[in-house]
Parts: structure tokens; C-alpha cells; sequence
């Protein structure tokens, strides 16, 4: 099998995935790309390769009307065959924000996670609907405090400047202020039946309710369009704007090909890639706005295929893609609850983005604190040779022969981690350090210990700060 094959499948499995163990590559490269690509788009329940009731028994918090507790998700994210659901559910919770510190209702977040499951690779239109039905959502963003008599423009404003159009494109405004007031008019009497706070009952489940009894039925100018409009009719004028097929493609673009400028400057910044964004964008309008058929046609251009090592990893995707590696957590197990510290720690926390805008990427993810952290938890686990995917790296090296040079040694991990690449300093400051170490026979038992050593020192590496 080529090896750039399976330096393609890495590719493909960092972004559309959270990463895979070597045989695993090898197994897709030998299925094919096309194909690959189809079995990530269209998951089924088949597919989630998870025995969730057993880890529902072993974790008893996880029952039913709390299963959305970080833990949960993260043990999904590590152990779903459904790798590309699990990275759009993750792709959503950054753009579709809220956060459990003001919500606290684990069974509110939950309603909401399965939500951008079931809809999050389908209409985008279909999505922006349910997202303004969502109980968390309009608990989060005051909608249930927007009344006919006395709007709330918290929900209105936010679905503009963060869900759909963006603050402007290309030096211009996308909206006005009047238009957000008319926006708000149109999602009075979008509500939920009762509260989220747990008090004096404890936590329940909230419903959506539309009460036509306080929806503003008046006339409204909403981006140049007049009409008696409710929130459907509002979401139908957004799809169809091109600020708001700039806004997803730039998205979508930023979270699995090459980081973008943060999203508060997307007005006075062109994209990166104006092609492909451009490409993105056609497809969007061609589809009627399917985010899946989206990705199909970024995951199948050379612009996706080429643009390796572009995009710093989140610490989600870090944590992830560094558990996957390893082997860790494929089963229940005490101290589940540190790995969830771990991102946290990182600078991102599960269920709780710094506000309604989300997470700021690339090199914002990197500081002094958050960098050692990260180089440290990744490092742990690569040196451990006891976890089943190092010791699967040690041993697939031992069998290339009775020996290894120090450059086999470097080029062997590199490929193994996934067809890694260092700029030349590093590379040879590597193999230097493998030769000054003196290379033993693979069958030594000295043999594991370099080539955990390697592998630590590839992590510390800032190439590996990149998928």
C-alpha cells in the first residue's frame, strides 16, 4: 500500500476525525478515500462502535437524565466509529453556543447535544430552526423574556452576528440595528413551558412551546423584505444571503482545513483561500444549504487534500486525538473525570465556551500555561509503552529488522504518529539525539525506552501543535 495513501487517510482522520492508531489508516487506505469520506458522512447507529449501556452502568451518573456531563461526551468522542458526527457535534457547540454555567441543566444540554447529532451534517436552514426551538438556546439567550409587549433582543442579535450572517463582509455591515429589533419582533412568543433552574424541585426537562398569545403579529421590514413574518420566515431570509454562505464556508473552512482570522475581524478580512471558500459557498446554494454535501466536496478538492499541518488542534481535539493514540479509555474505568481537566486546563471546557461567541482558535489556544500542559499530558502518554498503541508503534518498528538506524528511528515514529513532518532543524536535532543515545538492537530491552524517548520529543516539537 502507498505510503501516501495512508498519509492522506492521517489527513483525512485528524480533521474529520480526532485521529487514528496506524492499523487503522492502513484499513481505510485499503477500503479508499472516496469511500472513506461516504462512511464518514452518512453514520448510523451501527457504526458508534460503543457499548453505552455498560459504561451507563459502570459511570450511574451517566443514567439517562444526565448523560450530557463532559465525561460523556468525551468518552463518545474517544470511542464512536462515527468520528465525523462527533466532530460536528464539537464543530456546532462552537457556533451555536451556550453554556452550562448560567443553564445548569445537564438534561437541557443533553436535549441539545442529540439535537446537533440528528441535524448537524443535514439543512442548515432545518438547523437554525431547531436551535431557536432549543430549550437551552432560548433559556441561554433570554427568549423566554421576549415578549410582544416588551422584546428581548439578546436571541435576535446573536442569531445575526453569530449563527447566520456575520457582523459584515467585505468592509460592509450585514445587518442594522433596526433590522435586529424586527428579528426579535418575529421570535416573541418562542418560549419554553417551564424554567431551567433547578430550584425547588430539582432539575427537569424543559419544553419548547410557541404561544401566539404573545407573538408580535405585526408588519415587519426585516433586510429589506416586509411581511407579517414569524421566526420561520426570518430564518428563510437568512439561508438565502450570501453573508450567510460566506459565514458557514468560512466556518467550516477554519475548523477542518487551515485556521482563518478570529471572527470578530471577518468583516475587514478577506478569506484565506478565496477559491475555496468560493467553492464552499456555490455548494451551500446548490444544495439548498446541506452542510453535508459541503464537506463532501471540500473533503474531495485538492484544497482539502493539500492543506496538512495547516490548523492548530484544539485542546478537545488534542486530548481526543492523544487518548485515540494510546489506546486509553476504550473501556469504563476509574478517573475519567482528569481527562475532562485535561481540556479543561487546555483552555477548552466542554459544555462551558467563554461566551456566546465561542472559542478563539489557532494560536490563540497557545500561551506559556497552556502549552507546557499540553506537551506534558501528550508526552505522558506516548513514553508509557504499556498503552496498546505505543507498544503497537514499538513493535512494528522491532520488526523492520534486526536493527534500526537513528534516522529509521525518527522517520519510523514520524510515520507511525501518523506521517508526521518536522522542518530540517528538527529533524536532525532528532536523529542526532538518537545517535548520541546509540540506537540498540531492536530486540533489546533498551529498545522501547528510545523509541518512547523519540516519540516525546516529536510531540514537543511546535510541528506538532498542527492536524
Amino acid at each position: 500500500m502507498p505510503e501516501n495513501d495512508v498519509a492522506l487517510m492521517g489527513h483525512l482522520m485528524r480533521r474529520a476525525g480526532f485521529g487514528a492508531q496506524y492499523h487503522e489508516l492502513e484499513a481505510r487506505a485499503a477500503k479508499g478515500y472516496e469511500e472513506t469520506v461516504e462512511e464518514l458522512l452518512n453514520p448510523d447507529e451501527t457504526t458508534h462502535g460503543m457499548d453505552l449501556d455498560l459504561a451507563e452502568r459502570y459511570f450511574i451518573e451517566w443514567n439517562h437524565h444526565v448523560r450530557c456531563v463532559p465525561e460523556y461526551i468525551a468518552f463518545r468522542m474517544i470511542n464512536s466509529k462515527s468520528q465525523l458526527e462527533e466532530k460536528m457535534i464539537l464543530f456546532w457547540h462552537g457556533i451555536l453556543c451556550h453554556t452550562d454555567s448560567k443553564n445548569q441543566s445537564q438534561i437541557a444540554s443533553h436535549a441539545e447535544w442529540e439535537m446537533l447529532r440528528r441535524c448537524g451534517m443535514g439543512s442548515f436552514k432545518d438547523l437554525l430552526i431547531e436551535i431557536s426551538k432549543d430549550p437551552a438556546m432560548v433559556y441561554f439567550l433570554d427568549n423566554c423574556l421576549s415578549h410582544k409587549d416588551a422584546i428581548n433582543e439578546n436571541y435576535g442579535r446573536e442569531l445575526l452576528e453569530l449563527f447566520s450572517l456575520g457582523v459584515g463582509m467585505d468592509g460592509e455591515f450585514n445587518y442594522t440595528e433596526d433590522d435586529v429589533k424586527e428579528c426579535a419582533r418575529a421570535f416573541t412568543g418562542w418560549t419554553i413551558a417551564n424554567g431551567m433552574p433547578p430550584q425547588p424541585y430539582g432539575r427537569y426537562t424543559s419544553t419548547f412551546v410557541y404561544n401566539p398569545d404573545d407573538h408580535d403579529d405585526g408588519e415587519k421590514t426585516f433586510l429589506g423584505h416586509t411581511g407579517n413574518f414569524n421566526g420561520e420566515d426570518i430564518i428563510d431570509i437568512l439561508c438565502k444571503q450570501p453573508a450567510t454562505a460566506r459565514f458557514i464556508s468560512r466556518h467550516i473552512y477554519d475548523f477542518f482545513v487551515a485556521d482563518e482570522a478570529q471572527v470578530p475581524t471577518w468583516m475587514d478580512t478577506p478569506p484565506r483561500d478565496p477559491e475555496t471558500i468560493k467553492m464552499l459557498e456555490d455548494e451551500y446554494f446548490r444544495s439548498d444549504y446541506n452542510i453535508r454535501s459541503m464537506l463532501r466536496v471540500l473533503f474531495n478538492s485538492d484544497a482539502f487534500k493539500n492543506a496538512r499541518f495547516a490548523r492548530i488542534k484544539g485542546p478537545i481535539e488534542t486530548v481526543i486525538g492523544t487518548l485515540r493514540l494510546a489506546g486509553d479509555w476504550t473501556a469504563p474505568k476509574p478517573g475519567f473525570e482528569a481527562i475532562f481537566e485535561e481540556m479543561k486546563h487546555m483552555g477548552q471546557e466542554i459544555l462551558n465556551p467563554p461566551s456566546v461567541e465561542g472559542w478563539h482558535t489557532g494560536r490563540d489556544w497557545i500561551d506559556g500555561g497552556t502549552l507546557v500542559r499540553r506537551i506534558n499530558f501528550i508526552a505522558d502518554y506516548v513514553g508509557d509503552v504499556s498503552y496498546p498503541g505505543i507498544g503497537d508503534i514499538v513493535r512494528r518498528l522491532a520488526s523492520e529488522g534486526p536493527t534500526i538506524t537513528p534516522e529509521g528511528l525518527v522517520e519510523g515514529c514520524l510515520r507511525l504518529l501518523g506521517h508526521y513532518e518536522l522542518t530540517e532543524e528538527n529533524h536532525q536535532m532528532l536523529v542526532n539525539h538518537a545517535r548520541d543515545s546509540g540506537v540498540s538492537a531492536t530486540d533489546s530491552s533498551e529498545f522501547p525506552r528510545q523509541v518512547a524517548e523519540a516519540l516525546q520529543m516529536i510531540v514537543a516539537t511546535k510541528e506538532y501543535l498542527y492536524a
